[in-house]
């Protein structure tokens, strides 16, 4: 079932996904060559209990019925999704995706940013940001009346485009008291198909790209997924809402932006 929001609620999403943005930004300060992805995950999960929430990933089952054991994803180069924070330690060149969410008042915040570790190859900066394109590709087509083909198409369209592979088994959702809610949002699909855009309703819109074939291998950790062919892969992500006037956005990356200045993606 899909759960149309009002305008409180969409205002109490509002506050949960600023802060998401919030904490990414308190990573962007310390991402760097010789940080681990576990140090990132406590200085993620401190701050957002100091703020009032609580981080939604920790404790989440996957279909094995095992809980998450952070509460942030950090996936390094060709981890495509749900990394978990480690001691592995970043290094020179290394990409990472760090998805995040909270939990505030009872309603959810889901954002993702890949950030650029030191001097990354050129191939790769294209990856990040033909893929953060995408994500605002898709943003554009997510108003009332269009469908949600529409906005996989987007993503699709571009990404292919440029060489680049769309992640399939993966994608968006909706989100409201709960982090995943109807409907399925992939980052693919045709024009005109698929469940009908209303005003009301707040979905998460994620483009997961890779650099090479599409195709996934697991972790036996039962949560990690990379590339089969080892190759990038980048993930971009914003929560929004449905309004008359078309796309809300309500994360933000406004404070990584702020941090990053001119070595923003």
């Amino acid at each position: 079932m899909i759960f149309l929001k009002t305008e409180e609620e969409i205002e109490l999403l509002r506050a949960s996904n600023e802060l998401v943005g919030m904490t990414l930004g308190e990573l962007a300060k310390i991402i760097r060559p010789g940080i681990t992805t576990k140090e990132l995950d406590r200085v993620a999960e401190a701050f957002i209990r100091d703020h009032g929430a609580i981080p939604t990933f920790k404790g989440f089952p996957n279909p094995y019925g095992e809980p998450f054991p952070a509460s942030i994803c950090a996936s390094v180069n060709d981890e495509v999704v749900h990394g978990i924070p480690n001691d592995r330690v970043l290094e020179e060149g290394d990409i990472v995706s760090i998805d995040c969410g909270t939990k505030l008042n009872g309603y959810c915040g889901d954002s993702c940013y890949t950030f650029a570790v030191g001097e990354v190859k050129p191939e790769t900066m294209q990856l990040l940001k033909t893929t953060k394109q995408a994500l605002y590709k898709g943003i554009e087509q997510a108003a009332p009346g269009k469908r949600i083909g529409d906005i996989g198409y987007a993503v699709q369209t571009l990404c292919e485009a440029e060489g680049f592979s769309v992640i399939r088994e993966f994608v968006g959702h909706g989100i409201g008291r709960e982090m995943h809610e109807e409907p399925m949002v992939p980052n693919y699909g045709r024009r005109g198909n698929g469940q009908m855009l209303k005003v009301g309703m707040c979905i998460a819109i994620e483009p997961m790209i890779v650099a090479g074939q599409r195709n996934i291998r697991m972790l036996p950790d039962k949560w990690t997924v990379c590339t089969a062919d080892h190759q990038m892969a980048a993930h971009y992500e914003h929560t929004i809402a449905l309004t008359k006037r078309g796309a809300d956005i309500l994360s933000t990356f406004k404070y990584v932006e702020e941090v990053l200045g001119a070595q923003a993606i």
